[in-house]
């Protein structure tokens, strides 16, 4: 680690200096949007094929640019994957591999690359990454706000008006990198608003109770929160004279807060959406299968601006596929799990290529756990009780909650046979080559990415396993 961090230091001058010769005059660069929502399942919008939920802004956005069904986020838990995001360095290289955590001293960051080029660089709602002198974003005042008499942090909302307001007083002769960064749908979840719990398609790994029903209409409640908020940003970019000139990306950090999903690997955890509309370079209505990952978001983006990305970071610019000019990107994806030491404390590693994924359970002899089935209340244990009644008298509930709770030391699944990851293949000879080469080859990730299993620098006001963990 401090050999990373040393080497990322040692270039800095000269990295600045490349970037101001390099990139283009501000008329030429695009302004960039990327929108982040929270906790959001790649497959829980309409564009991704599920026809249960509402979201008409997400699904139009899809129609007019292209959609990436096979991104990846570095990590499946918050501060991770939003600092893997936003350094290009997956999580054990940038320090913050454990939720609430920070990254190491004079690790490089999205706003210190984007201001040398030029841009003026915001971040509007969930921040979640720190310290704060390592991220120099301008942040952008009343873009969180909470609804009266409710507590601050897992109630909190964006405030789209802000965002209006810059957009409406930005000196455009400056080029705009803004983070707009959703709170929703991450727990609470928003009381149900016209959703029929009845006529959900569940999909198999969750236990189908009336109080899993309920939840999950609650979900796509604050799913379609954020879809709302999507379309009010993209509506305020048109308003005010952005849209011709703007690369808008939208994605997710990890999936929710079901099991399989937030806090894990499997594909309901790690696999994320991942939309780019880009006037006049990106294909309308189009979809591509390459493979992505979240920490490709900032080399892309330098790139776009008129830069070049260091070749000592993790992430690797997709613009040739985002522009047509490539189908494939990365042979695999990789993401680390660690956990927080306390609710989430089953670290795994996964490596997800075109057909399989597989997964090494680091501590196999302990339960894993979760908010999902440690937190109270509505922070996301409201149908875990359910589970655990139902199991003691129906066989596959009691798989299920099994499953959840204890995870062999090794899991391979064909994804193109199985894509919710129900059967594990580990054990059959049949598969033998496949796990000794997916095992070498996330072996020899997990020694360039120095291995740890300790939990990195948390701030002083991180409270793990308690309910303010949504900032």
């Amino acid at each position: 680690m401090t050999k990373n961090v040393s080497s990322l230091a040692r270039q800095a001058f000269a990295i600045a200096a490349l970037f101001v010769c390099s990139f283009a005059g501000a008329a030429e660069r695009p302004n960039v949007v990327l929108f982040i929502a929270d906790d959001l399942g790649w497959s829980d919008m309409g564009t991704y094929g599920n026809r249960d939920v509402r979201t008409p802004n997400i699904d139009k956005l899809a129609t007019e640019g292209t959609r990436f069904n096979r991104a990846f986020a570095a990590s499946p838990t918050c501060a991770p994957s939003r600092s893997a995001l936003f350094t290009g360095l997956y999580p054990m290289r940038n320090g913050a591999h454990a939720n609430h955590s920070i990254i190491e001293p004079n690790v490089r960051t999205w706003p210190q690359y984007l201001s040398e080029l030029g841009y003026r660089t915001v971040i509007a709602g969930k921040t979640h990454i720190g310290p704060r002198e390592q991220y120099p974003f301008e942040y952008l005042a009343n873009s969180n706000v909470s609804p009266p008499g409710k507590p601050e942090v897992l109630y909190t909302d964006l405030g789209v008006p802000a965002i209006e307001n810059l957009l409406k007083t930005h000196d455009k002769k400056k080029p705009l990198a803004l983070i707009v960064a959703a709170h929703s749908p991450h727990v609470y979840w928003l009381e149900n608003q016209g959703y029929d719990p009845a006529t959900f398609t569940l999909p198999p790994y969750l236990v189908d109770t009336p109080k899993t029903r309920e939840a999950m209409a609650r979900y796509y409640t604050d799913v379609s929160q954020a879809d709302k908020e999507v379309g009010q940003v993209r509506a305020a970019l048109e308003r005010y004279g952005y849209a011709k000139d703007t690369l808008f990306m939208f994605t997710s950090d990890q999936g929710p807060q079901f099991p399989f999903g937030k806090w894990s690997l499997y594909e309901a955890g790690m696999r994320v959406p991942l939309i780019a509309v880009w006037p006049g370079k990106t294909a309308r209505n189009a979809t591509n299968d390459a493979i992505v990952s979240l920490v490709d978001v900032l080399p892309t983006v330098i790139e776009v601006a008129g830069g070049s990305a260091p070749n000592n970071i993790d992430g690797r610019s997709f613009v040739d596929v985002l522009q047509g000019r490539a189908t494939r990107h990365l042979d695999a994806a990789f993401a680390a799990h660690t956990g927080d030491g306390k609710m989430n404390r089953a670290p795994m590693r996964a490596i997800r290529t075109d057909r399989y994924k597989y997964i090494v359970n680091l501590r196999p002899d302990i339960p894993y756990t979760s908010h999902i089935s440690n937190a109270n209340g509505r922070d996301g244990r409201e149908y875990w009780d359910s589970w655990v009644e139902l199991a003691k008298t129906d066989p596959a509930a009691a798989r299920m909650v099994q499953r959840f709770s204890q995870h062999p030391p090794e899991e391979l699944y064909d994804l193109d046979h199985d894509p919710f990851e129900l059967t594990n293949l580990a054990q059959d000879a049949n598969y033998a080559r496949t796990l000794m080469e997916l095992r070498g080859k996330l072996d020899t990730w997990r020694v360039q990415q120095g291995e740890r299993l300790d939990f990195a620098p948390m701030p002083e006001d991180a409270r793990h396993g308690e309910l303010k963990y949504r900032e």
